[in-house]
């Protein structure tokens, strides 16, 4: 290597970090030998490399999406045993994988016994919204039971209009276990504020083991409830798990104890 072509590169690796372009910087080179070996055009090698900076910097915007989304990430669709649904609802899964109810603003309402795979499936959707847009689409995913503590302290601070606004900017909020934990009437308030909030302007995906006909229990009276399921099911996709625990199959299979949760 000449002095001038040493010159060319520390200059170029120096340009190319103030431009924050590490896959170009670091693949330049190789990029340059297999243009001259497939005899590739100035735009042909050009493009390679851009091609590589683009799905650096998209997989790094999947990876920081991911982390903010505060998803469990061991619940993936490729842990996610499908065989074990009934047919009727493989289809309607697989259709939310491509994100059109994200746009429609629509929410998923996920309902079944614990440990029939609620929280698993509308995490790995979730996970695949985020990977599918190239991490364009923000997910947050929270316990119903801590979203509402949230929203209380927001509000005991005269700051709940701020955390609303802050969960607007994200396509989707998962809540898991609706009902799970039993709140009083103020904390069912600031819930139903949110839900109202989020009416047709983002989508809410929620996982219950409560039906419908029980959830005057979680909103505490008829009207709050009639209000708050309308809200949901105006523009929603329901789905229903009424499968085998599969934590109780594996804890059978293992001779442990099941833990509890959806």
């Amino acid at each position: 290597m000449t002095t001038k072509t040493k010159d060319v590169k520390a200059t170029l690796d120096e340009h190319l970090r103030d431009l924050r372009m590490p896959a170009i910087r670091d693949g330049y080179e190789s990029a340059a030998r297999r243009a001259a070996k497939n005899d590739l055009g100035y735009e042909e090698y050009l493009l390679d490399l851009v091609d590589q900076e683009s799905q650096m910097r998209e997989q790094t915007r999947i990876d920081r999406v991911l982390r903010q989304s505060k998803l469990p990430l061991e619940k993936d669709l490729g842990s996610f045993d499908l065989k074990r649904l009934p047919t009727k609802l493989v289809q309607p899964i697989r259709t939310l994988l491509d994100g059109s109810f994200v746009a429609r603003r629509e929410n998923v309402l996920v309902f079944g016994n614990p440990g029939s795979g609620k929280s698993h499936a509308v995490c790995a959707i979730a996970q695949e919204l985020v990977r599918r847009s190239g991490g364009h689409r923000k997910v947050l995913f929270r316990p119903c039971s801590l979203v509402i503590q949230d929203l209380l302290v927001a509000k005991r601070d005269l700051k709940l209009t701020r955390l609303l606004k802050r969960l607007a900017g994200f396509d989707v909020l998962v809540l898991d276990d609706l009902g799970y934990v039993q709140h009083d009437r103020e904390e069912m308030e600031v819930l139903f504020t949110l839900l109202a909030e989020r009416y047709e302007r983002g989508s809410i995906m929620i996982t219950s083991n409560l039906p419908f006909s029980k959830w005057e229990a979680i909103f505490k009276d008829p009207m709050t409830t009639a209000a708050a399921i309308d809200r949901l099911v105006h523009h929603s996709v329901i789905l229903e798990l009424n499968v085998r625990s599969y934590r109780l199959e594996k804890a059978r299979k293992t001779g442990k104890e099941a833990p509890p949760g959806g």
